[in-house]
C-alpha cells in the first residue's frame, strides 16, 4: 500500500500555527504603519508647517510604493530564501519608519513612506509564499487569511491605538511605537520562521504570473476595492449628513466596520480552502448588496450599522480567496504573482476614493455610496466570468516523465 503524506516542507500544525502567528504580528505592524498617518495627519501638517493636502502626499506615496515597488522587489529577490527576504524587508521597513521620527523634511518623509510601502508589498507577498509552504495543502487558504488578518486587525485596533498615542505623545511617538513593534516582530521571525527555499527565477515565472486568467482576477480585485473605497473613504460625511450622527458615535460605527473586516478575513480563509472561485462570486454580490442597502437605509442608524458590518464581512471575507485564486491561476508563477493582489487593491483604493470624491463634488454627500454601487455592479459579471478559470497545465519534461513512470512501476 502506498502511503500519501503531506509535502516535506509542511510543518506540524502546532509549529505552523506559531509561525503563522508570527507573520500575523508582522503584518499587523505593517498595516498599522500604513494607515497611521490618517489619524495624525493634522498633527503632522501643523508640525511640519505644510497644508493638509500636502501632508496627504504621505498616503499617496505609501500606496504607490506598495503598488509599484512591491512587485519589482519581489521579482528582484525571488531567487533568495524566503526567510532571508522576510528578515531583510522587515529590518529595512523598521529603518524607513524611524526616519519620520527623526526628520523635519516633508520630502524625506514622503520618500521614506514610498520605500516603506514597497517593502510592505514585498514582505506581504513573500509572507504568503512562506505561509502556504509550511501548511498542508488543504489549509493554504486559512494560512493566507491569517497573514491578511494582520492588516485588517491593524485597521480596527492598531490605527485607533496609534492615533491615541499620537494625540498623547505627539505624532512622532506613534512612529516610535511602530519601530518598537517592528523590532519585536523581527526578533520573532528570526527565532521562529524556518528556512523556505526559493521557487525559481522571475523570468520563468513572469509569463504565468501575468497570464490573462490572472489579470482577470486582478481586475475583479481592482473593481471590488474601488467600489468599497468609493463609499468608505467618505463614510464620515455620510454618517454626519445622511444618518445624522456625530461625535463619539461615528467612532462606534467605524469600529463596527473595522471589527467586521477582521472577522471576515479570519473566516474568509476557510471558504478559500473550500471553493475560492465561488467565494469571490458570493463576496462580490455581497459587496454590491451591502452598498445598495447603505444607499437605501442611510437615514436609519441601526440599519446603517448592519450594512457597514455586512460590507466589512464581504469585503475582507473575499480577500483570502483573491490571493488564493491569483496564486493558483499563476501556477509556476505563484511566487511572483503573490505580490500582485496588494498592488491591485491599492490601485483600486486610489481609483475608488477619486471616483467617490468626484461624485460628492458633483452631486450630493450620498453620491459616493452610489458611485461605489455602480462599480460593484460592474464587478459582478466579472466575478461570474472568472469563476470557471483554471490553473495552467504545466508540461513535464520528458526525463521527469520517465522518472515518474519508473517510480510508479517500482511502487
Amino acid at each position: 500500500m502506498v502511503h500519501i503524506s503531506s509535502p516535506p516542507e509542511a510543518l506540524s500544525q502546532r509549529r505552523a500555527n506559531v509561525v503563522l502567528v508570527t507573520l500575523f504580528l508582522a503584518t499587523f505592524v505593517l498595516g498599522s504603519a500604513e494607515l497611521l498617518v490618517v489619524g495624525v495627519l493634522d498633527l503632522i501638517a501643523a508640525d511640519l508647517r505644510v497644508s493638509i493636502p500636502s501632508a496627504g502626499g504621505l498616503l499617496t506615496a505609501n500606496a504607490l510604493g506598495l503598488a509599484l515597488g512591491g512587485p519589482v522587489l519581489t521579482a528582484a529577490t525571488i531567487k533568495l530564501n524566503k526567510r532571508t527576504v522576510l528578515i531583510g524587508a522587515l529590518a529595512l521597513f523598521v529603518l524607513a519608519n524611524l526616519v519620520p521620527a527623526l526628520t523635519s523634511s516633508l520630502g524625506l518623509f514622503i520618500a521614506a513612506r514610498a520605500v516603506g510601502g514597497a517593502l510592505q508589498g514585498l514582505f506581504i507577498g513573500v509572507a504568503f509564499v512562506a505561509a502556504t509552504t509550511i501548511v498542508r495543502p488543504e489549509r493554504r487558504g486559512r494560512a493566507m487569511g491569517v497573514v491578511l488578518s494582520g492588516v485588517s486587525v491593524s485597521a480596527a485596533v492598531g490605527v485607533p491605538l496609534g492615533t491615541w498615542v499620537g494625540q498623547a505623545l505627539g505624532w512622532r511617538g506613534s512612529f516610535v511605537g511602530v519601530v518598537v513593534l517592528g523590532v519585536l516582530a523581527l526578533i520573532a521571525i528570526l527565532a521562529l520562521v524556518p528556512s523556505v527555499p526559493s521557487t525559481g527565477g522571475a523570468a520563468g515565472q513572469a509569463r504565468y504570473a501575468f497570464a490573462p486568467r490572472v489579470l482577470a482576477v486582478l481586475g475583479l480585485n481592482f473593481l471590488t476595492f474601488a467600489a468599497i473605497f468609493a463609499a468608505v473613504t467618505y463614510i464620515v460625511p455620510f454618517l454626519q449628513h445622511i444618518t445624522g450622527i456625530s461625535g463619539p458615535l461615528i467612532s462606534v460605527f467605524l469600529l463596527v466596520y473595522g471589527i467586521a473586516t477582521a472577522v471576515g478575513t479570519f473566516g474568509g480563509g476557510r471558504y478559500a480552502d473550500r471553493n475560492a472561485a465561488r467565494t469571490l462570486l458570493v463576496g462580490t454580490i455581497g459587496v454590491a448588496v451591502s452598498l445598495l442597502a447603505l444607499s437605501l437605509v442611510g437615514a436609519v442608524a441601526a440599519l446603517v450599522a448592519l450594512a457597514l458590518a455586512a460590507l466589512g464581512l464581504f469585503a475582507m471575507g473575499m480577500t483570502p480567496s483573491i490571493q488564493y485564486r491569483v496564486v493558483s491561476l499563476a501556477g509556476p508563477g505563484g511566487a511572483l504573482a503573490s505580490s500582485l493582489p496588494a498592488s491591485a487593491i491599492n490601485v483600486g483604493i486610489a481609483f475608488g476614493s477619486t471616483a467617490g470624491g468626484l461624485a460628492i463634488s458633483t452631486f450630493t454627500t450620498s453620491s459616493a455610496v452610489i458611485a461605489g454601487l455602480v462599480i460593484a455592479a460592474l464587478a459582478v459579471p466579472v466575478a461570474v466570468a472568472t469563476r470557471h478559470l483554471k490553473p495552467p497545465t504545466v508540461e513535464t519534461a520528458p526525463n521527469q516523465r520517465a522518472a515518474k513512470t519508473s517510480a510508479e512501476l517500482t511502487v
